[in-house]
């Protein structure tokens, strides 16, 4: 699919903007020890470092790693397999960790996630998305901080992709 074609505007600039604010806002009321921000790689590139400067700001200091996980390989839906692609270089012992993704659809790419840092001995595991689309669900997972519920439409902006197009976009819209 070539970047040619329209796509509508779904959660604007602004609209992204202030929710990524109201997150920042939450976590900085919650009590954290030692906390690591993992950000899954390629999605949740924009919205990871967007969160990560709104927690700054609210003076927040959390240590950032990043974990590459692939479910989908070229195509556009899951495949229901979960591979590591690039591991964490942290030691996640006894620390809380923010996992951070794009979106939370089916689910098995965070839940995968969630239970190898739980087993590595994390002291808790939550996950922050930027879109969740609960009626995709296949594991019984749910995100403790959501920017907006998404309907069931395929989306792309905002580092969310088709085929590695429309990554650059500033807002999160759907391909018409």
């Amino acid at each position: 699919m070539s970047n040619k074609h329209e796509v509508r505007v779904l959660y604007s600039e602004a609209e992204i903007a202030q929710r990524v604010e109201a997150m920042a806002e939450a976590l900085s009321k919650a009590e954290f020890r030692n906390l690591l921000v993992v950000a899954v790689l390629k999605g949740s590139f924009m919205f990871a470092a967007d969160l990560l400067r709104a927690m700054h700001r609210r003076g927040m200091k959390p240590q950032v790693e990043f974990v590459h996980l692939s479910s989908y390989l070229e195509g556009t839906v899951s495949q229901g397999h979960v591979t590591i692609l690039k591991d964490i270089e942290s030691d996640v012992a006894d620390r809380d960790v923010l996992l951070v993704d794009d979106i939370l659809e089916s689910g098995r790419t965070l839940a995968f996630a969630k239970d190898l840092l739980s087993a590595r001995g994390a002291r808790k595991v939550l996950l922050g998305v930027m879109l969740e689309k609960p009626h995709k669900r296949v594991v019984q997972i749910e995100a403790d901080y959501v920017g907006f519920k998404c309907p069931d439409e395929f989306v792309v902006g905002y580092g969310m992709d088709v085929a590695h197009n429309y990554r650059e976009l500033p807002f999160i819209g759907v391909v018409s």
